[in-house]
């Protein structure tokens, strides 16, 4: 009929690997490609819409026939080797532990798969680099999950930034952290494999490639770093309610300088109770006006309406220095971030939209948790050199 728009629909097998784990199910396979089939589909604006069609991958076998029943998936299977052998499946996705992923990813490489991975991609500089090196050569597209931009208060805080809001920025102060139960008399929010040194554990390399690409997407790349990293709670329970010693970090204190002079510094803990409003929030002061951003909200006081403090330790406070500030409104509906960082990916292998956050910026992440826990080890700040294509190609 004239006018009638054609529409193909574009079937797109997608390995997912770890998704019996409680961040790769619920944020990657429900809240990410299932909602995007809820939705009818991705459209890509051509005409075409792709459509998601999981092929489930891990090790135990009735965890994946149960999930994949539960969602009505009709594939699944514990043989990787044998899903990366399948032509049929165009893109390989890792949620796996840390310690399993370098490995994963080299195979789906070789099997010629565009790779979408958690972070850290590797245990070691060397291995992100080397991953990053093997894909370009492949000639495969590639995306690392970077899901706290995607975040509606660090988007509200990003907006702030771009309008030219802080002036000159001169620093940011995150916070970030909960209590984690030790596993003994209350089941603890974290596997345990997180505590333990052995199998990719610790707060440093979990959270410090966060830090990294928050840094560098919002203020400038960060050029040297002064941690302290520690173990607050050295025994812990595992999920069989054995006890266990706690081989990891779990709590890291850091200083990041960044381009510009300005000085961020970061506490993330597994052993903290919480006395903010969000799990998270960053704090950045500027010379024209401050912002306060959190998972989802964010304050802002300008220099025209900053108070007057004045100490006086003899006389109580007589105003809430919190509603001083004022909220920065959404202007915008905000999707969840993981299912929005797909879309960007899905949209970049199939549409060839551009798309930033690939093995090389995942690199940046692992390098900055290396030189974190170096400089922790060592007691000393330590710069952190610059990653370039050139870095990439000449890694062996």
């Amino acid at each position: 009929m004239q006018g009638r728009k054609l529409v193909t629909r574009k079937t797109v097998r997608i390995a997912m690997n770890g998704v019996t784990g409680r961040m790769g199910y619920r944020q990657h396979l429900v809240r990410s490609l299932l909602a995007i089939r809820e939705e009818g589909g991705l459209d890509l604006g051509d005409g075409t819409v792709l459509w998601p069609e999981p092929v489930l991958v891990g090790r135990r076998e009735h965890a994946l026939r149960e999930l994949a029943g539960r969602h009505g998936l009709e594939h699944w299977s514990t043989d990787l080797d044998a899903v990366l052998a399948d032509d049929s499946v165009e893109i390989y996705f890792d949620a796996q532990v840390t310690a399993a992923r370098e490995d994963a990813l080299k195979k789906a490489i070789a099997a010629g798969k565009h790779l979408y991975t958690e972070k850290p991609t590797a245990t070691g500089l060397a291995g992100a680099l080397e991953l990053a090196r093997l894909a370009r050569a492949a000639g495969v597209r590639h995306g690392v999950v970077q899901d706290k931009l995607f975040l509606p208060g660090l988007q509200k805080l990003k907006r702030l930034v771009d309008g030219g809001f802080f002036g000159r920025i001169l620093s940011v102060r995150g916070e970030f952290g909960y209590w984690v139960f030790e596993g003994d008399w209350q089941e603890a929010q974290r596997p345990s494999w997180n505590y333990r040194a052995e199998d990719g554990g610790g707060i440093v390399m979990d959270m410090f490639p966060h830090w990294e690409y928050v840094l560098h997407n919002l203020f400038g790349p960060v050029r040297s770093v002064q941690a302290l990293a520690t173990t607050h709670l050295p025994q812990r329970w595992d999920e069989q309610g054995r006890e266990y010693p706690a081989t990891a970090d779990d709590a890291a204190y850091g200083i990041f300088e960044l381009d510009g002079g300005i000085v961020a510094q970061i506490n993330s803990s597994w052993a903290v109770r919480v006395a903010r409003d969000e799990l998270v929030e960053f704090q950045v002061d500027g010379t024209h006006g401050s912002a306060v951003a959190g998972l989802r909200t964010c304050r802002a006081q300008h220099r025209s309406a900053t108070p007057k403090p004045v100490w006086n330790p003899d006389l109580p406070a007589t105003e809430r220095f919190r509603d001083q500030w004022q909220q920065v409104p959404d202007n915008t509906e905000f999707d969840n971030g993981f299912k929005a960082q797909w879309e960007l990916f899905l949209k970049h292998v199939y549409a060839g939209a551009p798309y930033e956050w690939d093995l090389l910026a995942g690199a940046r992440g692992v390098q900055l948790a290396e030189l974190g826990l170096k400089s922790s080890a060592e007691g000393r700040r330590i710069a952190v050199p610059e990653l370039g294509r050139d870095v990439a190609e000449s890694a062996r």
